[in-house]
């Protein structure tokens, strides 16, 4: 879609701007889930591909489309923009698993057919003066360690070969191609949270990245996340023009293991001091570089428990009273799941949740999710291993977030969430075409509910 009415967004020092000067604060959220399917959102277990895989071979092919296809069209259509716009949001982020464009074993051929859902939303988007961000969430060969780049393992693949490297340049020039006219979409996050522990390949590969997109469309914004999930920028050999170097800035008391607020986490005393001082650190090399602050994700994550939810309100309110003050802009993670982060959330009597609520809270139960778990799982199962490796490998700190996340990722997030896709896959079985459809409209919005004390927060934000 493109608009004479339009003007293509652009940096000017610490701002954003239109084509006639006038500063823009991206104010957003990012559509999880969806064209990159995440456990805890949807409720599967494990990494997607291995959920498509599983739930494939219980349908068949035709009544696996017939699930997904109506799942993408339910999940993010027309109703969903129009509310975002109602509440205030100017930006989306859109996620996107490179299989939509690309299939492993057709290296290259690339698929028009996957811009189908991600143009109707950003149509949607721009019908309701909301710019979109293309963000290649997961790469082929995984370019972090976790489950939300797809990665069935826990090494990111992505950089050690250069054949995974040349698929993603090859692709990017096909995306920007396609949208290089569209003033709609702010721009392109091209790697989500890259996690390259040489610190070797990433910041070259990123020069490379950015003169092949450039080649082919010289006036998106480009939107590029630091090492180590995007908070890092020490890698970046060079600066470009309209570019943002985008920071994730999650804050530790409104994670899984999160603690009071303000209090101690994780042996550190938190409060609102504390967070600005991680967010000055985060994006110091924006300032150092002068350029705009764009914090590509961030948000609480919620439990259920009265007391501990207020706190984690609290921790968002003083995040956004930060950026607010230091003109950020900024994209929340996330729009729309079951319930533990999303705006809007799944009804607990849908469908949808009638058939897995079990499912989900079992999963709970074991720990086989990272994000929102504690990462115990079953304690007297994990800590006696957690306890083994310490007192084993008293030196042992891999990258990237130390022992006790390689040790639960390993355990919980493979070694048990592994197995439970195949029993998620097991509850389709049986199912007629109708049941399927009222699964997969359970996403809709009309058939959700909406969180109403964080749109105010958002709103206000």
């Amino acid at each position: 879609m493109t608009s004479s009415n339009t003007a293509f967004l652009r940096t000017s020092g610490r701002q954003f701007v239109d084509e006639t000067g006038a500063a823009v604060r991206l104010r957003g959220v990012a559509v999880g889930g969806w064209l990159n399917m995440e456990n805890f959102i949807t409720g599967y277990s494990g990494n997607e591909s291995l959920m498509r895989a599983t739930v494939r071979e219980i349908l068949g092919d035709e009544r696996y489309e017939l699930f997904f296809e109506r799942l993408l069209s339910s999940f993010f259509a027309e109703g969903d923009a129009k509310f975002l716009a109602e509440i205030g949001m100017n930006c989306v982020r859109f996620p996107v698993n490179y299989r939509h464009f690309e299939d492993d074993d057709k290296p290259f051929v690339f698929k028009e057919d996957g811009f189908r859902h991600l143009d109707r939303a950003i149509e949607a988007c721009a019908r309701h003066g909301i710019y979109s961000v293309v963000d290649l969430h997961a790469l082929p060969g995984s370019q972090n360690h976790h489950w939300h780049s797809d990665n069935p393992t826990h090494r990111p693949a992505f950089f050690d070969h250069p054949h995974f490297q040349d698929r993603v340049v090859a692709m990017w020039e096909r995306i920007a191609d396609h949208y290089k006219d569209n003033p709609w979409v702010a721009g392109y996050n091209p790697i989500n949270e890259p996690a390259d522990e040489s610190r070797k390949v990433v910041g070259p590969f990123y020069t490379r990245l950015v003169e092949a997109i450039r080649a082919v469309d010289p006036r998106h914004t480009l939107f590029l996340d630091g090492n180590t999930y995007s908070t890092e920028f020490d890698v970046f050999d060079a600066e470009w023009d309209n570019t943002v170097y985008v920071c994730h800035d999650y804050a530790a008391p409104g994670m899984g293991n999160g603690g009071d607020y303000p209090g101690v986490t994780d042996g550190k005393y938190y409060d609102k001091a504390a967070l600005e001082a991680k967010y000055l650190q985060r994006t110091e090399y924006t300032r150092r570089t002068g350029t705009p602050v764009w914090v590509g994700e961030f948000a609480p994550i919620y439990t259920g428990d009265e007391r501990k939810d207020a706190m984690r309100r609290q921790v968002l309110e003083d995040q956004l009273e930060i950026y607010r003050r230091d003109e950020a802009s900024w994209s929340s993670w996330m729009y729309k799941d079951l319930g533990r982060q999303g705006v809007i959330n799944v009804r607990p009597d849908s469908p949808y949740m009638k058939r897995f609520g079990d499912f989900v809270a079992k999963k709970n139960r074991l720990g086989a999710d990272n994000w929102g778990s504690d990462g115990n799982g079953i304690i007297e199962v994990t800590k006696p291993f957690q306890d083994m490796i310490a007192r084993e490998f008293p030196t042992f700190d891999p990258y990237p977030w130390g022992r006790f996340d390689w040790v639960r990722t390993l355990i919980l997030n493979i070694a048990v969430a592994q197995p439970l896709a195949y029993e998620y896959a097991e509850l389709f079985r049986g199912l007629g075409d109708d049941e399927l459809v009222a699964l997969a409209e359970s996403f809709a919005i009309e058939n959700c509910e909406v969180r109403t004390s964080l749109v105010e927060q958002l709103k206000a934000g």
